[in-house]
């Protein structure tokens, strides 16, 4: 952690769960984290230096002007939970790193031993068979039985045999090897809606959290984001059915006409 971590402050936290999180699938991650940050007014921790683990692609100019290079920030907030037992720390990182992905979850979780975190949050999409018009449910996984004993308390679907891509994953892996509890939360996303920010799995991945957290937070806007969305991907599907449709219809004879000219 030397070096590559830049701690601000150093706040006294009690007992505090820490929520990691980087863009995935569906974006459900980012938005859960930011969400609840946002809610909470969380304060800022610090950073992990970003020139150790991303290389900058170019530059921006500005009215002729060059600027210095940018990069993706990873940054710790910190929320003190005056009305409950546990405190928490919030990690979240703009980007994933195309190397040295299992050093950067490594930093992450020297920091959480710094507080002497009590258990490790992430959260993902699981692409399911699910209509983007049905409820998402939400799968758990751990990295040890007994962190996983609390997911029948929470309704969670079973997880099976999976794969979590990118550091949402690997950073509960890089937990269990240094025996530390973590959970993975993961709402389902449709397979054909990968590619779409998903709200509505981020609201029920959302719902579970914080009550795992024992926080209470107002989730309106992210219910009225997730209905705006669900109407976003209605007419998506129906241009998408739309053009199938159109293709497969198309009469024979015109067909027929356009392998003729190309005969000819």
């Amino acid at each position: 952690m030397k070096g590559l971590v830049n701690l601000k402050v150093r706040p006294r936290l009690n007992s505090p769960n820490m929520l990691a999180a980087w863009p995935g699938v569906g974006n459900v991650a980012m938005i859960v984290a930011t969400y609840l940050q946002r809610k909470l007014n969380f304060k800022e921790l610090g950073e992990i230096e970003p020139s150790s683990f991303f290389d900058p692609v170019g530059i921006v100019v500005k009215d002729n002007v060059v600027e210095e290079p940018k990069f993706p920030q990873s940054k710790f907030y910190y929320w003190k939970n005056k009305g409950g037992e546990n405190d928490i720390i919030i990690f979240i990182g703009e980007d994933q790193p195309a190397a040295k992905g299992y050093e950067l979850a490594n930093c992450v979780l020297d920091v959480a031993e710094r507080f002497k975190v009590s258990r490790i949050f992430t959260c993902a999409a699981a692409m399911t068979r699910i209509h983007h018009t049905e409820s998402p449910g939400v799968l758990g996984v751990a990295t040890s039985p007994s962190a996983a004993v609390v997911f029948k308390k929470y309704n969670l679907l079973n997880a099976g045999n999976l794969q979590i891509a990118g550091l949402n994953g690997l950073l509960l892996g890089v937990a269990k090897e240094r025996e530390i509890d973590g959970i993975c939360l993961l709402g389902e996303v449709p397979v054909y809606a990968t590619r779409i920010q998903n709200p509505m799995a981020a609201l029920a991945v959302l719902e579970v959290m914080t009550t795992m957290l024992g926080v209470e937070i107002d989730l309106d806007e992210l219910a009225q984001l997730a209905v705006e969305t669900k109407q976003r991907m209605k007419m998506v599907a129906s241009q998408a059915m739309g053009e199938y449709i159109d293709y497969f219809t198309e009469p024979i004879w015109e067909r027929g006409e356009e392998e003729e000219d190309e005969e000819e």
